[in-house]
């Protein structure tokens, strides 16, 4: 957490007015975007200015504010008091009432840490999201239980889904499987090591009407789950795979690097593809290399990061995706 600092007033005014017309600049750029593509859950500020290091998204209404951890101390930042302090003129600006902000400060996180709840209560609500329903927390957790940046992936899986079986692996709260599932996949089957994350995923399944019977969720480390479906031979035409970067859960034996262990995880993913099937592979490790040697037998590989970070993304190296054939 960020120490405690002192700042002066006229400081406080002056960063609280950068940042109001930064977020007034981003709304007029993005505004004919946002209105086309019919969003409701939005980025409106990406760290754009370096002295104001917050990340700062609507949903519906709701501010969801996070200041980010920097390599340098930061003096002229107070942690919870500094962001209110500094974000109260773009609160009246965007006409948002101080209880519909969400303030976090979001320290590097490593393994379980970053995953468990910042409170003993849990507050979802429902927001809207290319046609379908999807339960957020704005409180509990440092991530809200739906990546803004991967909008464009969902709408890419949906888009090929259609009487398809479709591997949801990492799953989290299955948003995922909710698009594919609509968009008219023959079956999904979503897998997670988190009980509380499999319950959030049934229940945006259910809030979209989809089958429990043909959208099953399966919890369990998604190696052993990957070996077992491979042993009794059921295929999927697509896989979606989007690993923590780093996890050392109880549950799952050993430690889970996603740079020293993704080709390993491709690997196992491969086995259980049907003929031409796909993967979507994609991680926010910002130093993540791919193993092109090691899966060029197996996959066509194609590096899709571009088409899939949306425009209210600032940030270019949010994620990096990759879309890999199954050539055998």
């Amino acid at each position: 957490m960020y120490a405690a600092a002192i700042v002066s007033e006229d400081l406080l005014a002056a960063q609280g007015e950068m940042l109001c017309n930064r977020v007034k600049k981003n709304l007029r750029r993005l505004r004919k975007w946002i209105k086309r593509e019919g969003l409701s859950c939005y980025r409106l500020y990406d760290r754009d200015i370096p002295e104001i290091p917050l990340v700062i998204d609507w949903y519906e209404g709701r501010l969801h504010v996070a200041q980010f951890h920097r390599k340098r101390a930061n003096e002229d930042c107070g942690g919870e008091l500094w962001m209110k302090t500094v974000l109260a003129l773009t609160a009246v600006e965007l006409q948002v009432e101080s209880g519909d902000i969400y303030y976090k400060v979001r320290d590097r996180q490593r393994g379980q840490k970053q995953y468990q709840a910042r409170g003993a209560e849990h507050h979802r609500l429902e927001v809207g999201e290319g046609g379908h329903r999807f339960l957020v927390n704005l409180v509990d957790y440092l991530d809200t239980g739906l990546f803004l940046d991967h909008r464009r992936t969902r709408s890419m899986v949906a888009a090929e889904c259609k009487d398809k079986s479709v591997l949801n692996l990492f799953c989290y709260t299955g948003s995922f499987s909710v698009y594919a599932g609509a968009a008219g996949a023959s079956n999904t089957l979503g897998v997670d090591l988190s009980a509380t994350y499999l319950e959030w995923a049934r229940a945006n399944l259910t809030l979209n009407g989809l089958d429990p019977t043909r959208n099953r969720l399966r919890r369990g480390d998604v190696a052993e789950v990957l070996k077992d479906l491979s042993h009794t031979g059921e295929r999927f035409d697509i896989a979606v795979v989007d690993p923590p970067t780093f996890s050392n859960s109880k549950r799952m034996e050993g430690v889970f690097d996603v740079q020293r262990d993704h080709a390993q995880l491709l690997t196992l993913v491969h086995a259980v593809l049907a003929p031409r099937g796909t993967v979507f592979f994609s991680t926010n490790h910002r130093k993540f290399t791919l193993e092109n040697e090691a899966l060029q037998s197996m996959f066509q590989v194609s590096d899709i990061s571009a088409k899939t970070l949306p425009e209210d993304y600032r940030d270019t190296k949010i994620h990096r995706c990759w879309r890999l054939e199954k050539k055998s």
